[in-house]
């Protein structure tokens, strides 16, 4: 019996004693997942309070010891920024254990990473790996992809981001300051540098934020939607609060608002695609981007172990799952969303 046809299945999560990895280690075992939480330290695992299955401890310099850590995993889910460090040696890890792999990362370099070094491996082995399966990346792209339905090419693609405040975390900060390449747009149908300086423009997000002024920011998501859908232009924009609250040193780290430990942190993301004289428009709300990026990861290794891939390799999550029913199993708990024009 196969990994993923075992009904006692274990997903590990590297990174565990982190912001986000504690989220998910928590949504995994709601979900009834065996969790095996890995970091460089299990006494710090063992200290922070950790509840796992198990217990592990490996480091991105010792191959051997994620070989070790990832045994017997069907999956392994990398929350230990910064990517562009991490993800080639933990992924490497998990095509050598036999495991699904998935990150969070935002940094557009590390998805495209990993796209370009395990598809043809991953694909062969019949896995799937999923980089950026997070808030800032696999989120929009899920968007994307359940917009577009049966539209195979747009002409624009433009993703508003919302947030009314930005608490980011220490591993947030310390990404911030390795992920120093230049942001990449689509633009004339290419990746390309972000122009500068960044376009700001205002944008009318739907109730509660309404209309607010936003900067052009690319995430991950461009490297994500780019990887399986065409359009002339895919841009990302961040609204001014966002903006500003990332960038100021002084803006302290998330706080938990209540016995959920999620911090009060609101976002929107909004969506508008055009073909033509065409628009289509889709519209999510929710709590904690951090928080948040739990459930995604989560589902999407729980849909991958019950066999709902439609592709191997390492690819795109509208790619692997049926967009709108992914999101469908993350309302109204987690997130709530209304398209027009579709």
């Amino acid at each position: 019996m196969s990994k993923q046809q075992n009904g006692n299945v274990a997903i590990a999560v590297y990174g565990a004693s982190g912001h986000t990895g504690k989220f998910v280690l928590s949504e995994l075992a709601r979900r009834g997942l065996k969790v095996v939480a890995v970091g460089r330290s299990a006494a710090k695992l063992v200290q922070t309070g950790i509840q796992a299955a198990e217990i592990r401890e490996a480091s991105i310099e010792d191959a051997n010891s994620l070989d070790r850590a990832f045994s017997g995993v069907a999956a392994v889910i990398n929350c230990a920024g910064p990517f562009l460090d991490t993800a080639d040696p933990v992924a490497a890890a998990a095509l050598r254990a036999g495991a699904h792999y998935l990150d969070v990362t935002a940094e557009q370099g590390s998805a495209l990473s990993t796209y370009e070094t395990f598809d043809n491996d991953a694909r062969q082995a019949g896995l799937v790996f999923i980089p950026a399966m997070g808030f800032y990346g696999g989120f929009a792209d899920l968007l994307v992809s359940a917009l577009l339905g049966d539209w195979v090419a747009v002409d624009d693609i433009r993703i508003g981001i919302a947030l009314d405040s930005w608490h980011p975390t220490i591993g947030s900060r310390n990404t911030g300051k390795r992920n120093t390449a230049r942001r990449l747009v689509v633009a004339n149908g290419q990746l390309s540098p972000i122009p500068m300086p960044a376009a700001v423009q205002e944008w009318k997000f739907l109730q509660p934020f309404g209309p607010q002024q936003v900067i052009e920011q690319p995430f991950s998501e461009i490297s994500v939607v780019n990887r399986h859908l065409r359009s002339i232009e895919v841009h990302t924009y961040l609204n001014e609060t966002g903006h500003r609250d990332v960038h100021d040193p002084n803006t302290p780290p998330p706080v938990p608002a209540d016995e959920t430990g999620l911090s009060a942190q609101r976002f929107m993301v909004e969506v508008v695609v055009r073909k033509g004289n065409e628009a289509r428009h889709i519209s999510a709300f929710g709590r904690d981007i951090y928080a948040f990026t739990a459930p995604l990861v989560c589902e999407a290794v729980q849909q991958l172990l019950a066999g709902k891939a439609r592709v191997h390799g390492a690819q795109a999550p509208g790619a692997v799952f049926d967009a709108l029913e992914f999101l469908d199993a993350l309302a109204p708990d987690h997130l709530s969303f209304e398209t027009l024009g579709v």
